[in-house]
């Protein structure tokens, strides 16, 4: 009777062990690379051993499964042998039992065995595993890498097999991908829903995410929209449109605006101001910085950077001027829009007493649907044209004109002011009747 609690034991202790290698392996596999070696950076050995581990899985799996084995065998071995003798000893007087109690003690003992392997053995120690990773990966690394360590000569053999049969499929070790851009924001959302993150940390991380894939195309201010400086212009006149602009830095041109000659800034003319001088504009202007239209976005703070420059001109591939981006544009697609208060009150799209809305024909397409409801953005939209003009223009194929509509699933849109050849402003109709925000 000692000797069968004792083989049992083992058994229960053999079964245990497969759980912890099981748990291990799951830990080390899903731990998060980035916490491990933050871990590991304040101190934490063991998050140190197992990013070693995580950087040799061949070496790393193949010792996890020669214990796994190892387990497996003398379990099974104990639990089909004795253990099942002794059980068929137990049960053959039973009736109708008999000569099949060998049969019978063998089916019981592999039932137990198999429910058991599964829940202490697996199931158990992997959902434990996944639920706190890195804390286990960094507890067990030090006992899985000494065991590598006995069972080198093993572990070496089952390393090189599996790599050479790797070989043979194109897939060689260490050539793991890192993250992807998409991967990365996808964990950044998960973070929101769980709490770990707040909204407005979320939108400046997309924002850095996405901000490779940007150019200064996406981020100018159009030229139909800036306010432009005469060099010869005498100050009193332009100073109410300087103060009435929400701009910080006027373009300066000579004759005509592709004549881009220079830029001034509020400082540069209050300082004249201040120090009771004349502001002559041709005198205080900067030289321009021009920019392609499809320089990186990226590339264009690091010219910011080194240039000491605030405002950048975009040139189209003819070299005319298209449009205007500053440091703030820059910073806003990173953080998100910061209005001032002038802009605030000179916003783009205003919802109406009546539920409608009035809209900038220059605001960006893509901006739409986070203030319309239910509005899909139309095919082409931020590719093909960025705005509510460019959109009038691509689905009449022609310049609009006054009452021109077009409609998006429950919306309408209507031209109902034109500011010469463009588009200036838009009345959005909800036609069911407006819907809840």
């Amino acid at each position: 009777m000692n000797s069968s609690i004792l083989e049992i034991s083992i058994i229960l202790v053999l079964l245990v062990a497969n759980g912890i290698f099981a748990m291990t392996e799951i830990a080390i596999v899903s731990s998060r690379k980035a916490l491990l070696q933050s871990m590991a950076d304040k101190g934490n050995k063991g998050a140190s051993k197992a990013l070693i581990l995580s950087e040799s899985p061949n070496r790393f799996l193949s010792t996890v499964q020669i214990g796994i084995t190892l387990v497996g065998i003398v379990a099974g071995a104990l639990g089909s042998g004795s253990v099942a003798d002794r059980l068929a000893e137990f049960i053959a007087p039973m009736p109708f039992i008999g000569q099949y109690s060998g049969q019978l003690s063998l089916l019981i003992v592999i039932s137990i065995l198999t429910y058991l392997s599964l829940v202490v053995g697996e199931l158990v120690p992997k959902r434990l595993a996944m639920k706190f990773p890195e804390t286990i990966a960094s507890g067990m690394a030090g006992p899985m890498a000494a065991i590598s360590t006995i069972s080198s000569p093993a572990v070496s053999l089952l390393s090189w097999s599996t790599g050479a049969i790797l070989k043979l499929f194109g897939i060689r070790e260490g050539g793991e991908e890192g993250m992807s851009r998409e991967e990365l924001t996808v964990l950044v959302r998960q973070g929101v829903i769980t709490g770990s993150i707040n909204r407005s940390e979320s939108r400046m991380m997309e924002g850095v995410i996405g901000f490779e894939k940007l150019v200064t195309y996406d981020l100018m201010i159009p030229r139909t929209r800036i306010v432009w400086i005469e060099q010869g212009s005498n100050h009193e006149e332009i100073w109410p449109v300087v103060m009435a602009s929400t701009q910080g830095v006027f373009p300066v041109y000579d004759d005509r605006r592709d004549n881009l000659v220079g830029v001034v800034s509020i400082k540069d003319i209050y300082g004249r101001l201040a120090a009771g001088e004349t502001v002559d504009f041709g005198k205080i202007m900067q030289k321009p910085l021009f920019v392609p239209e499809m320089q990186k976005a990226s590339v264009l703070l690091e010219t910011f950077r080194a240039t000491g420059q605030r405002a950048a001109f975009v040139l189209d591939e003819f070299g005319s001027v298209m449009g205007m981006v500053t440091l703030i544009d820059v910073m806003e697609a990173i953080v998100g829009d910061v209005p001032s208060r002038e802009e605030q009150l000179a916003s783009p799209i205003l919802q109406r007493a009546d539920g409608t809305w009035l809209i900038d024909g220059l605001f960006e397409i893509e901006k739409l649907p986070e203030h319309l409801a239910d509005f899909t953005l139309p095919e082409g939209g931020g590719d093909e044209y960025q705005t509510l003009s460019g959109w009038f223009m691509k689905e009449l194929a022609r310049m609009p004109a006054e009452l021109d509509r077009i409609s998006a699933g429950d919306w309408t849109f209507e031209v109902i002011d034109m500011d010469g050849t463009r588009v200036d402003k838009i009345l959005a109709t909800f036609r069911a009747g407006q819907p809840d925000r």
